[in-house]
């Protein structure tokens, strides 16, 4: 009987008895106008005014200086890792409980993934792990710090904000200052969110945003690095466009880039996504409340 209640209740949250997808677009706002809009001016691939201007809105909506429009998060992820220093053979903290897009970005720089337990109350890295583990086996050596049984350099802690529940980042952020490890979020999930009045994603030295089909705001595809560093954010949008030095007609690269550019397609389609943020969050902050009083 519990069961059936459970289920009309989920039912009637949606005015439907059919399948309930775990997520379905909206596209309500100015998606097609916007579409329409880059096809007529032909610039369709990584060059167009609206990869500038999503650019401009997430650093707006994160409330920092520079955002780099990336094809998704997980490559976003696996460039914000290498600018804070990460290379191969390194070792990278993170969470055991996350998706696989964590662990792969950690690998596809080469290096290995420390999985560490999560906090109960948000589902996100837990910082007494994180102590624990690096009083036990942590060791700083010219102000860098290593795995005493490894040798490996532990050179970033990845945490994610697991449905959007911002980690305890004062506290991570304490202890890795103090083991000089920088903090790459990894905020796919959590667009919109804030710890303590400040959005996700801008309270480690890099936060990462993903826009696949399952997230708060969509465009097919796509992400975003955000960061306070005007220079890692520079290098980001250098590496991300394949390390081609800027030149009218020579194509000269001075290091191992990615074509990981969004496309102004996908840009255009989320620049009317993030217009709808506010109704987005509003109308999922009331179906919780909707949850909360049933259960």
């Amino acid at each position: 009987m519990k069961f059936k209640n459970t289920i009309s209740f989920i039912q009637n949250q949606y005015a439907s008895t059919d399948f309930i997808p775990l997520h379905e677009p909206k596209f309500i706002g100015n998606e097609k106008k916007y579409l329409l809009e880059t096809i007529d001016s032909t610039f369709v691939s990584s060059v167009g005014t609206y990869v500038d201007q999503f650019e401009q809105m997430m650093s707006a909506l994160t409330k920092t200086k520079k955002s780099v429009a990336v094809v998704n998060g997980t490559a976003g992820i696996q460039v914000a890792l290498r600018l804070v220093g990460v290379n191969a053979g390194d070792e990278v903290i993170t969470q055991a409980l996350t998706f696989v897009a964590t662990a792969n970005a950690i690998a596809h720089n080469g290096a290995a993934p420390i999985f560490l337990d999560v906090d109960l109350d948000t589902m996100g890295l837990s910082p007494n792990s994180v102590c624990q583990f690096l009083e036990e086996n942590g060791e700083l050596r010219d102000n860098s710090c290593f795995n005493k049984k490894t040798g490996r350099k532990i050179s970033a802690c990845l945490p994610m904000h697991t449905f959007g529940f911002p980690v305890h980042m004062d506290e991570l952020k304490s202890i890795c200052d103090k083991w000089h490890i920088p903090i790459v979020e990894d905020a796919a999930e959590s667009l919109g969110s804030e710890y303590k009045g400040r959005p996700t994603g801008s309270i480690g030295d890099i936060g990462v945003f993903s826009f696949n089909g399952n997230k708060i705001v969509t465009c097919g595809g796509g992400g975003a690095i955000v960061t306070h560093n005007e220079n890692l954010g520079s290098k980001g949008k250098y590496l991300t466009t394949t390390a081609k030095v800027n030149h009218p007609f020579e194509f000269y690269h001075s290091e191992l880039g990615y074509n990981f550019r969004m496309p102004n397609l996908n840009a255009a389609l989320a620049c009317a996504q993030l217009e709808q943020l506010p109704v987005f969050l509003e109308n999922k902050r009331f179906l919780a409340i909707q949850y909360r009083s049933f259960f």
